[in-house]
């Protein structure tokens, strides 16, 4: 079973960053991932790692947004630069087993391990 703690949320200002962390009591076979839910809204994928350290990113955060995992830190973070109003959301990460050798990517449906989240608002 693994544990998953995010910090590093805040509100932020329409183009500017933040750094979101997520420390994973282990990551070994896991698949790694940060999903968000706005308000009204469903939550989605917003980037993923493989086991073999492989990303995913949804269409929306690519080229702004970048997953790393710190394996000495056992710290899983998301890089967001070029921040939007419209990126305003509880921010989560997620992990699940492999399944079969498989990585869910940004299906939230695969995940079963999830931190308790991290608010990011960002203003225009």
């Amino acid at each position: 079973q693994v544990q998953l703690v995010e910090s590093g949320g805040g509100s932020v200002q329409a183009g500017g960053s933040l750094r979101l962390s997520c420390g994973v009591t282990r990551y070994s076979n896991y698949c790694l991932g940060w999903f968000r839910q706005a308000p009204t809204k469903k939550r989605e994928g917003v980037a993923s790692l493989s086991t073999t350290g492989s990303t995913t990113y949804a269409d929306s955060v690519k080229g702004r947004f970048t997953i790393s995992l710190d394996n000495t830190k056992n710290t899983l973070y998301l890089q967001m630069n070029s921040l939007r109003p419209e990126d305003t959301a509880m921010y989560y990460c997620a992990a699940h087993t492999q399944d079969g050798g498989r990585c869910y990517g940004l299906d939230v449906r695969g995940y079963n391990y999830w931190g308790r989240g991290t608010q990011v608002t960002v203003t225009s």
